[in-house]
């Protein structure tokens, strides 16, 4: 029997031209601020986040000392593409990975580390 009243009461028109815009509003705004809280505080740190770490792969040079995802310390020796030639070890064993890989860059190749 209440569902039977809210239909009557949404079917009727006099309720609907006062509050219609109202209840509209009510309900669209949390779901409208939760978008925005969504947007500004994971969206777009993501985003900038994703930028830097772009931008940093793509400024790799021969000489930089740099950390693989998998933790591997190496010497960039060679680039080609998107493939890198690293040198580790006292041995200076040489291996390639790809750029997708690289987590960070210790130091560049013209600074002097401590």
């Amino acid at each position: 029997m209440n569902f039977m009243n809210f239909l009557l009461q949404a079917g009727d028109e006099g309720g609907a031209a006062a509050g219609g815009f109202g209840a509209i509003l009510s309900t669209a705004l949390p779901i409208l601020l939760l978008v925005v809280v969504f947007y500004f505080f994971l969206y777009r740190p993501q985003k900038k986040q994703e930028k830097e770490v772009r931008n940093m792969r793509a400024s790799i040079e021969v000489g930089d000392v740099i950390t693989t995802a998998g933790g591997i310390v190496g010497i960039v020796v060679k680039i080609k593409d998107d493939m890198l030639l690293l040198e580790s070890g006292a041995d200076r064993t040489k291996f390639q990975i790809q750029k997708w890989a690289v987590h960070s860059v210790l130091s560049k190749a013209g600074e002097e580390s401590e």
